[in-house]
């Protein structure tokens, strides 16, 4: 997750750390794009996960959504819809809102915060995901087929 520069223990009760991630599906090949991160400060066992980063307060969501997962895949996309959010049980002072985005440009490269990105069958999801993937959240995924 991002936001490394936040203490979590010094949000008061019921804050979070938002984060607006991006379930980019390729309609075409009917593959999730995920990308690799390493050191996380948040949750340290994060390794792939799906891109986005901190929402902030001056845009609206989609803006933020858009922005992070250029910085991070060099994608553009276009949000369809809030799919799902979650706290993590690896630190619930994190929530993610989720969003079903397609692709409108750009050519796929890691960058940023990612050290590698590839697509995956939504079958092929958990084997790569080390936090945890919530029931709802991975039934929607594999119902996008």
């Amino acid at each position: 997750m991002e936001g490394s520069n936040i203490n979590l223990q010094d949000l008061k009760e019921g804050t979070f750390l938002v984060n607006v991630m991006g379930i980019v599906f390729d309609t075409k090949t009917k593959k999730i794009l995920i990308g690799k991160k390493e050191n996380d400060t948040h949750i340290p066992e994060l390794s792939w996960r799906f891109p986005g980063g901190n929402a902030g307060e001056k845009e609206e969501l989609d803006y933020y959504l858009k922005k992070e997962v250029k910085d991070k895949t060099n994608l553009d996309v276009e949000p369809i819809g809030v799919i799902f959010a979650k706290t993590y049980s690896e630190n619930r002072k994190i929530m993610s809102i989720y969003y079903l985005c397609g692709i409108t440009g750009g050519e796929e490269k890691a960058q940023d915060a990612f050290k590698e990105i590839k697509w995956v069958d939504p079958e092929e999801l958990e084997e790569h995901l080390t936090t945890s993937f919530h029931p709802k959240l991975k039934e929607y995924i594999l119902n996008l087929k």
